[in-house]
């Protein structure tokens, strides 16, 4: 007891402030970790001719991770982007779930394989698919929140975008609408500096998109997102200040890019060599795992047991999708056009002929977005 007293003076727990344990802290790790680990998959895979596109999140994973930490699991609701990896795994998406979304499989959760890669979202888990229009999300997700005001369901709504999208129109209709009705609404806009090769410079006016949150009169908050706890504290305060009635908060996390903007993209024509070594200094992921060394939280034994658990899980999941069945061709207008056709000829490209489960969103447990 003594010299546990005496470690707690001479230096606090790590997780004191944000009050998480060591096993949350540990858990947070290796969701980080885990979510890096598949982001690197995907990579290998897609330069291996296995599957077409990636658009990465590596970078930022530490916010994701911080930030989706702190809503409550089946009963808040995201509106992800296309970098949210982390946060829909966070959320309760596997890397198997992510994994049949990469190569577009009928057991997809996100879309039964019917979109592009990075449209994540899994109705089980309250994650709202992707909309390809980018920063429309911001909409939905306010739509969403109003839902819940009205309902008095106390849950809230988050969605989180790059300071690319934040430029968008959408997104001063949904503030501007958020504030007025004090929605519980959390934006998180994950600033990597760049909208794929444009710089923030040429983007943005101020230096920060946080500064904007005081022309709707709400909280603007700008936290490192290399920092995972402090990402959690602040995505924390502004959702217990949601649920309770105060309205929406702007969380601004300036994170870095690892990668291109997508494999389709060479970042080393437009960033230098420089800049990108100085970069890989704002990981979140090392930063981390030397936090939780330094804390005697991370000891070797527990690092290699979870570097061999996630190594596996990586494997499995590639695995898994590889094996798994690509859709019907005969589904492919499903969840596309009206089912209910209001003619006695039915359309000419037809609703999957001998499938009797047609539209019901059996396969593959049905779109994000499908359904009621």
């Amino acid at each position: 007891m003594t010299a546990t007293r005496q470690r707690a003076k001479a230096a606090p727990h790590l997780g004191a402030a944000a009050g998480l344990d060591d096993d949350e802290l540990l858990a947070m790790y290796r969701m980080v970790a885990l979510a890096r680990a598949v982001d690197e998959r995907m990579w290998i895979l897609n330069r291996a001719g296995r599957i077409p596109f990636v658009i990465s999140g590596q970078g930022h994973e530490g916010a994701q991770v911080g930030v989706t930490w702190a809503l409550r699991k089946g009963h808040d609701w995201i509106a992800p982007f296309y970098r949210s990896i982390a946060m829909c795994m966070t959320f309760g998406m596997s890397a198997r779930d992510i994994m049949l979304a990469q190569y577009a499989r009928a057991s997809d959760p996100s879309s039964g394989g019917r979109q592009m890669p990075g449209h994540y979202g899994d109705r089980r888990h309250n994650l709202l698919s992707v909309s390809s229009p980018v920063a429309t999300q911001i909409l939905h997700a306010v739509g969403i929140a109003l839902a819940a005001k009205i309902r008095g369901t106390a849950q809230v709504a988050l969605t989180a975008m790059g300071e690319g999208l934040s430029n968008q129109g959408d997104v001063h209709e949904a503030l501007n609408f958020a504030a007025i009705h004090k929605l519980p609404f959390v934006f998180l806009v994950e600033n990597n500096g760049y909208a794929i090769s444009v710089p923030a410079v040429m983007e943005l006016a101020v230096p920060d998109v946080a500064a904007r949150a005081a022309g709707y009169g709400i909280p603007g908050v700008v936290v490192d997102g290399a920092d995972v706890l402090a990402c959690y504290v602040a995505a924390k305060t502004a959702i217990e200040r949601a649920r309770a009635g105060d309205g929406p908060t702007l969380i601004e996390a300036k994170v870095t890019r690892l990668t291109g903007h997508s494999s389709d993209d060479q970042q080393t024509k437009y960033r230098t060599e420089e800049e990108m070594a100085l970069e890989k200094g704002r990981d979140a992921l090392p930063r981390f795992r030397d936090q939780l060394r330094a804390a005697g939280i991370l000891t070797p034994a527990v690092e290699a047991a979870l570097t061999e658990e996630i190594a596996a899980i990586v494997t499995d999941a590639t695995e898994f999708a590889e094996g798994e069945p690509d859709p019907e061709p005969s589904t492919a207008m499903r969840w596309v056009y009206a089912e209910d056709w209001p003619s006695e000829t039915p359309p000419p490209w037809g609703f999957g002929e001998g499938d009797d489960d047609a539209g019901s969103g059996s396969e593959g447990g049905g779109p994000a977005a499908g359904g009621d």
